[in-house]
């Protein structure tokens, strides 16, 4: 294997539209790859499936920054990962990470999950009836954006109208397309955020409501379990987070069935196939990429390479989701796919807590979409969408055109 370091080519449309072949050449090179990440980061990428299982059960890889000994990781978001924002489940190791997540898991229960399908369901329909007499739209702004916002902000109890604040400065936060990381930016729209966060919270403290922001505050305050700064990290994680990897999954499923048009229409004859579609979707290009990050406690060797102490370790699931190994004719989108074990929501004690709530706003949103606009097509050519980058994939816009249809 090359000591010398790959550079990710965050700045090439052509990599942006397709990552893969790329990645595809990164796995068959070798196992572990130091490579240079988004703002000039080097990282050891664990390429291979069978390895990105075993490292996300490795308790020698720690998911607090702090252990990491790239200064820069820290001076380069200067706010968003600084001191108080990592205290989330995210950031932390046992046995915080422990306590951390058990005081919000019971949201995220499949039963829990389960008993939001009505409204779900009610919010699409919704967004759908706006967009339908017109015969176009785009589906991120229009569609896979305000759905998975509106269902976390009532989740948490923020109220609707200052969704399209947040949304503001969660993308001054998140780069876009070939952007260049700007910490200032990030800056300001983390100081826009806790402000609000506060305010949101001093609010819930006086006029308690029955949502999950109200609860948590119940937690900080009677049982002592919460410290102010975790209470606001943990309102921020479920908030962001919450919504902007399910943009990514609804985009980038419906631009992989527009790319595949029998897999499409699969799809539009047997809607019972839609579970194992969105599973494949997740393989196939999923909202992370490329991957998970760790940072190494000490010295670990994976796969017979020694990554030292401190350095960075992505768990590469965009790469080791297409590992053939593991997943057989990888490249190749297969909504019938069997035993499709994905990476797309991580493995071990983090894997994603909201991963039953992704999955069905995913099934509702695409299976109703697929059913409400006929004759669905994109509107501009492949190579013209632009596509986030900086540890998530998905298009940033998806113009398309359809037949108006009012069947609801």
């Amino acid at each position: 294997m090359s000591q010398q370091p790959v550079l990710l080519p965050y700045a090439d449309p052509a990599f942006m539209a397709d990552p893969f072949p790329f990645y595809r050449q990164l796995r068959e090179d070798g196992p572990v790859r130091r490579a240079v990440i988004a703002g000039g980061l080097e990282a050891w990428l664990v390429t291979r499936y069978e390895d990105g299982l075993a490292a996300l059960s490795d308790s020698r890889l720690s998911s607090d920054v702090r252990d990491a000994s790239d200064p820069r990781l820290l001076e380069r978001l200067p706010a968003t990962e600084h001191e108080s924002m990592l205290r989330t489940m995210l950031r932390s190791d046992p046995p915080d990470h422990t306590r951390l997540r058990r005081l919000v898991s019971k949201a995220f229960t499949a039963r829990r999950v389960a008993e939001l399908r009505p409204r779900v369901q009610e919010i699409t329909n919704r967004l759908l009836d706006a967009i339908v007499p017109a015969g176009k739209a785009d589906l991120v702004e229009d569609f896979a954006l305000p759905l998975p916002v509106t269902v976390i902000c009532e989740l948490l109890g923020v109220p609707g109208a200052d969704r399209h604040d947040f949304q503001r400065w969660t993308d001054e936060m998140i780069l876009q397309g070939d952007e260049q990381p700007d910490p200032a930016r990030v800056d300001r729209g983390w100081r826009h955020m806790r402000s609000y966060l506060t305010g949101l919270l001093a609010d819930k403290r006086a006029r308690p409501g029955d949502d999950l922001l109200s609860a948590l505050i119940t937690t900080r305050d009677e049982e002592h379990r919460l410290d102010e700064d975790e209470l606001i990290a943990m309102a921020f994680l479920l908030l962001v987070a919450g919504y902007i990897t399910t943009v990514n999954l609804i985009g980038s499923g419906i631009t992989a069935l527009l790319a595949h048009s029998d897999q499409l229409q699969m799809l539009r004859d047997d809607p019972e196939l839609l579970p194992g579609a969105i599973e494949e979707f997740l393989r196939y290009d999923g909202p992370v990429n490329p991957g998970i990050a760790r940072f190494a406690r000490e010295d670990v060797t994976v796969a017979g390479v020694i990554i030292p102490r401190g350095a960075t370790v992505l768990v590469a699931s965009a790469i080791a989701d297409r590992d053939p190994a593991q997943f057989p004719d990888p490249d190749r989108l297969d909504i019938a796919r069997q035993d499709n074990a994905h990476l797309a929501f991580g493995h071990g004690i983090h894997y994603c807590l909201g991963a039953p709530l992704a999955r069905l706003e995913g099934q509702i949103a695409i299976g109703t979409a697929l059913r409400r606009l006929p004759h669905l097509s994109l509107a501009v050519p492949p190579s013209e969408l632009r596509w986030r980058s900086g540890g998530l994939r998905g298009p940033t816009q998806l113009p398309v055109t359809f037949t108006p249809d009012d069947s609801g």
